[in-house]
């Protein structure tokens, strides 16, 4: 499983941190982006910055992107 997250309709809320941390963070732009193996993928972002999602966290990250509000998620599977 791969996501990814569209800065243009992401609303800032944050729920996806709170979800699974290990995979979102929140910058200082006040917007979500993916990590992967713990590099935030934010040049530039968007669907360029797809990240791998480990097996462990592909449950809090599909709940992650169903609870979004700006549903800004996007999950691609492998």
């Amino acid at each position: 499983m791969k996501v990814w997250i569209d800065q243009d309709l992401c609303t800032g809320d944050g729920l996806c941190e709170e979800i699974c941390p290990p995979v979102f963070t929140l910058l200082d732009d006040g917007l979500a982006y993916v990590k992967d193996q713990g590099t935030v993928c934010n040049d530039p972002g968007g669907a360029a910055q797809m990240a791998a999602v480990p097996s462990e966290y592909e449950d809090a990250v599909t709940e992650a992107s169903e609870e979004c509000p700006g549903e800004c998620i996007f999950i691609e599977a492998e």
